[in-house]
């Protein structure tokens, strides 16, 4: 799970709903103090939110970027159906092109998936390349995940079928290691938790399933035409996807690769200024005005 370091937003931008085709999702838009050098789509991983990168915010702003942070369907603030069928991965690709097309104002944006949400993102310039300027990958792997999550997430998926979310809430918390305990920033936060018990168990159970049984589509994507510039980005370790599988995918598609020091799977709250400097890099290097 990740665990941004607040739920506050940063003066630079305000929780809202995001009024698109698909229907409402919850966002954070955060704006620069000028004009815009483009605007930005992020999206988070499982059992993640908008929130997952509110420490990124200010310093993409900071670069001359809006930025848009969302909840997608059933996850925390936005709502969802309650069958699983709902969240099936063309869905969830069919929003984020809805999104894109809300925000974009007619001009093409960066999108940006952290673990699942590049997973979706992918899905969506597989599904519709034209909305979107660049692709950045954030600890999100070419296929499935890696063997010791896949039985994490079967563990959690029986949970779910068993239990209701506050009791799977309780159970996670007995199994964090000794030094989490106590810790205000990686212990049983009461906004963690709070996060928790708003997500749809059906999002939960239809994405977890997704996350096990992806395909590796990274031919599909290397090979849209116009080419879409992709970026790569990790921390120094990941137990999700191993970090030489990512080098591999990156050099697959022909993207640019940055690995975050000191981070690990969530680069964008362990270590969310270096992140953000990375990727506002890349974005410089894609300005929306000369598409490739």
């Amino acid at each position: 799970m990740s665990r941004p370091p607040t739920f506050v937003p940063p003066p630079c931008a305000r929780a809202r709903p995001l009024r698109t085709a698909r229907g409402p999702f919850a966002v954070l838009d955060a704006a620069p103090s000028g004009p815009a050098r483009g605007t930005a789509l992020l999206l988070p991983g499982y059992t993640g939110s908008k929130e997952d990168f509110i420490a990124m915010l200010e310093p993409l702003t900071g670069a001359g970027y809006r930025v848009v942070a969302v909840d997608g369907r059933g996850q925390y603030e936005t709502s969802g159906p309650s069958h699983r069928e709902a969240y099936a991965r063309r869905e969830l690709a069919l929003d984020v092109l809805a999104q894109a097309g809300a925000v974009g104002g007619g001009e093409p944006v960066h999108l940006l998936g952290h673990s699942l949400g590049g997973q979706i993102a992918r899905a969506a310039a597989l599904e519709d390349r034209a909305p979107f300027r660049t692709l950045t990958l954030v600890s999100s792997g070419p296929a499935g995940v890696a063997p010791g999550q896949r039985r994490r997430i079967g563990l959690l998926s029986d949970a779910l079928g068993a239990m209701d979310m506050g009791r799977v809430w309780r159970a996670m918390r007995a199994l964090d290691p000794p030094e989490d305990v106590g810790d205000p920033l990686r212990g049983d936060r009461e906004d963690l938790r709070r996060r928790w018990l708003r997500h749809n168990p059906a999002q939960l159970l239809a994405t977890g399933r997704q996350l096990v049984t992806e395909p590796d589509r990274v031919a599909e994507l290397a090979a849209l035409d116009p080419p879409l510039p992709v970026h790569v980005v990790s921390g120094e370790r990941d137990d999700t996807w191993p970090v030489p599988l990512l080098d591999a995918m990156a050099e697959r598609l022909g993207a640019r690769r940055t690995r975050i020091a000191g981070a690990e799977h969530s680069p964008n709250t362990d270590r969310p200024v270096e992140t953000a400097a990375a990727v506002a890099a890349f974005w410089d290097a894609h300005p929306v005005q000369n598409r490739d």
